[in-house]
């Protein structure tokens, strides 16, 4: 059975008949972006991983993403069973092999064999100590508690220095994926602003701004995002350069958003219902806030789907290159400067399951973007 033959047999993916001739045009948009089978998967691929990441990633991570077992690094995947077969049958005891370490004495290199006598068991939904969700709030029940913390647990494997990388890559997606949405909001906030204000009145303002665009436009993105993170003092903390890099991946990515609102406004500003707005008394802010931004609201949600997957992939390359987020800070991207060593990659290729993640994350972005956007002209038969 194919994935989305699968998929058709819940109830969140089943496409009720509708009647165009006297539907509304939000159920015409809604039937539409549901019809995109591979836009309405990504939808909900997306709320899970954002679900995991964004709150909940303490109490999905096993452990801490500084968590260790100095003995076990670079420890492969281990297996994982949820039921085990005793001599009155089977039962269910969920539980991972465990691999014993055996260390070539002349090359100093460690080789894991299976280790038949012990299994690392766990169980879901368990009470473990008392940890902070969000940082704030304590809890002590995690999704995934190992029976013996002493016995290595490495679901997707162990680095160089035996932390576990689920642990890892569930901690770095809060960072990856929060760093497209706050880099997305400040480049959304500029764009609109200025975009709004140049196709309104134009003038010296839009001559202005469209020369700043083109300029900013000019420039590689990649080294202008070098330039500007490598100009970060490196005393600063970790969360600072945080923010800092959201801003400057927004600050720099701004004139997109604010060339699609300035020519939308330049077509809508001689509309009669802005004609009207303004015999009316209106401002112009309220012009822009009541009458011009809601009328392409979903040109705008669209053009945010489709501008995260590259904050994601800015902050990912700078961090990969050194030049975005340091450690102890864990995102997708400084998980894979493990990967810049061919020898580690070559011994542990599960050190690139965050560049899987990236592109799996990116791809369902772009899938979502496209059905909004098909999604935004319900009346426009592909």
């Amino acid at each position: 059975m194919s994935a989305l033959a699968l998929v058709d047999k819940l109830n969140i993916f089943k496409l009720k008949k509708l009647d165009k001739e006297t539907a509304t045009a939000s159920q015409l948009m809604i039937h539409k972006f549901r019809s995109n089978r591979l836009a309405w998967v990504s939808m909900w691929f997306l709320l899970v991983a954002y679900v995991v990441a964004m709150p909940f990633a303490e109490f999905f991570a096993p452990f801490e993403s500084g968590d260790s077992w100095r003995r076990y690094t670079f420890a492969p995947p281990q297996e994982m069973h949820l039921i085990e077969k005793t001599e009155d049958g089977y039962k269910w005891a969920p539980h991972l092999s465990v691999y014993k370490v055996k260390t070539d004495m002349m090359t100093l290199q460690k080789s894991y064999e299976l280790d038949e006598n012990k299994k690392a068991y766990f169980e879901f939904f368990g009470q473990t100590d008392e940890y902070h969700l969000m940082g704030f709030i304590p809890m002590t029940t995690k999704f995934i508690v190992p029976h013996d913390k002493k016995l290595p647990f490495f679901w997707l494997g162990s680095d160089r220095m035996g932390r576990d990388m689920l642990s890892r890559v569930i901690h770095g997606a809060r960072i990856s994926l929060s760093v497209g949405l706050m880099g997305v909001f400040f480049s959304l906030v500029i764009g609109i602003t200025v975009g709004s204000i140049a196709g309104l009145r134009g003038g010296w303002f839009d001559t202005v701004t469209n020369r700043i665009m083109e300029v900013i436009k000019a420039i590689p993105t990649l080294p202008l995002w070098m330039a500007l993170t490598a100009s970060l003092p490196r005393e600063w903390d970790s969360i600072t350069k945080y923010f800092l890099v959201t801003l400057i991946l927004g600050c720099v990515t701004w004139p997109d958003m604010a060339r699609e609102v300035r020519s939308r406004f330049m077509s809508l500003r001689n509309e009669e219902f802005i004609n009207a707005a303004w015999l009316d008394g209106n401002s112009q802010a309220s012009i822009i806030r009541r009458y011009m931004v809601p009328n392409f609201m979903g040109h705008i949600i669209a053009a945010v789907t489709l501008a995260i997957p590259a904050m994601i992939l800015g902050e990912t390359s700078l961090s990969f290159l050194g030049l975005g987020l340091q450690a102890p800070v864990v995102s997708w991207g400084v998980l894979l400067q493990e990967a810049q060593n061919i020898r580690s990659v070559a011994e542990a290729p599960w050190l690139l399951y965050p560049a899987g993640l990236v592109v799996v994350v990116i791809l369902a972005m772009n899938s979502l973007g496209d059905g909004l956007r098909d999604a935004t002209d319900p009346y426009h038969e592909a």
